[in-house]
């Protein structure tokens, strides 16, 4: 979003909600529940949520501050190669999509490489993302080339700098986790069983890190978050399985967020901020959520590793 003022959240989430990738429900059904009720409410809440986490300096979002470093940094690691620029866009809100495919087709790109950064693929983020990208193209008489990188979940660059990012993590801690939680975002169980690959490549991505960090299989578990309505989602989910250690005698835990190129409200707020009380208050003692690749030396080491790799035969 813009800024933390329900307007602002209001035209995000009407943006976001109206997605038809993010929610499969016929629009007679839904319209009446996002603008009668859902739009009513909820800005204000996620404002307040939102403001506990902004970047008060730059008047935005953390995942707009990281977004920007990452494509700044990216195009550092880029320059041995002359012409290709770097630029970035969010799906919902600004920068929007076509406005940044029709500023590198005004610097005269006429081959653009999309890199969605959804490590695991799913038609609500990784497809809604080129179907965005895909509609500004529509409009263009002239389109440039276009290519679309595939998810990475299982590459070796990937796993490996997670991998590297979390034992930096975890050796800055006072204490030993008992349990280790990867979390991903959920979905619901109606879209798995529709056919989308992303639980299955959450699952895998988190039995290689696992395997990557040599921690035993007993002390590390994969959980899904930030689930939506009265539907099913994939389980377990994050915040029960996090309530359900702390009853049953875990006092160290650490969660980490493989599928988050960059922290944002469903790290922050919802893993730090949430999970966090949901642990201390019942039992538990030491949390700790260990931030995502972000803009950090392992986390551009991915999206070079996947960029290069993508850009062979145009440089």
């Amino acid at each position: 979003p813009d800024g933390t003022d329900y307007w602002s959240m209001r035209r995000y989430l009407k943006e976001f909600l109206s997605d038809e990738r993010v929610i499969e429900e016929p629009r007679w059904k839904w319209w009446p529940i996002l603008n009668l009720i859902i739009l009513t409410v909820r800005p204000g809440r996620k404002g307040k949520d939102y403001a506990t986490i902004w970047n008060n300096e730059k008047n935005e979002s953390p995942i707009k501050t990281i977004s920007r470093n990452q494509a700044v940094e990216l195009a550092e690691r880029l320059k041995d190669h002359d012409g290709i620029i770097v630029d970035w866009a969010m799906r919902y809100a600004n920068p929007s999509t076509e406005s940044r495919i029709q500023a590198l087709k005004d610097q005269g790109c006429d081959r653009i490489l999309l890199l969605p950064l959804y490590p695991q693929y799913a038609a609500p983020t990784t497809a809604t993302a080129a179907d965005q990208a895909f509609r500004a193209l529509m409009k263009m008489r002239w389109q440039p080339a276009i290519r679309l990188a595939p998810a990475y979940y299982d590459d070796p660059a990937y796993i490996d700098a997670l991998a590297r990012s979390m034992r930096q993590s975890l050796a800055k801690l006072d204490f030993e986790p008992e349990k280790i939680i990867a979390t991903f975002h959920g979905m619901p169980e109606k879209y798995f069983a529709a056919g989308d690959p992303y639980h299955c490549q959450c699952q895998k991505t988190s039995r290689l890190l696992r395997e990557a960090l040599g921690i035993a299989p007993d002390r590390w578990l994969t959980t899904f978050q930030s689930r939506f309505g009265n539907d099913p989602w994939l389980q377990p989910y994050t915040d029960k399985t996090v309530e359900a250690l702390a009853k049953s005698g875990t006092k160290r835990l650490a969660l980490v967020a493989p599928g988050f190129s960059a922290d944002c409200l469903e790290t922050l707020e919802e893993l730090d901020s949430e999970n966090r009380h949901y642990f201390e208050s019942n039992g538990g003692e030491k949390f700790a959520y260990l931030p995502a690749l972000n803009d950090s030396p392992e986390g551009i080491d991915v999206i070079e590793a996947v960029v290069r790799r993508e850009l062979q035969g145009w440089i």
